[in-house]
């Protein structure tokens, strides 16, 4: 099901207009999908950010257990590949 769809002014300078012309040329779409396809790369990043902040701040509430990270250093030490 397609969403509603809102229209947005962006001003954009000529060379940035055209490195998008081009780019969407290349991969068969239209600068206004490829606007979109980058709005959702950011809101992606973000998101992303977001998750990684959380998951330090619990690591702050609740320190990781220093046995447990020496166990896992040595086990990662002996399974390493020998190159």
């Amino acid at each position: 099901m397609a969403m509603p769809r809102r229209q947005v002014l962006v001003q954009l300078d000529d060379e940035l207009v055209a490195q998008l012309d081009r780019i969407a040329l290349e991969h068969g779409t239209n600068r206004s999908e490829l606007l979109r396809q980058g709005a959702l790369a950011v809101i992606r990043a973000d998101d992303l950010r977001l998750a990684d902040d959380a998951l330090q701040a619990s690591y702050r509430r609740t320190p990781q257990d220093p046995a447990i990270v020496e166990s896992a250093r040595r086990l990662a030490a002996e399974t390493m590949p020998t190159w």
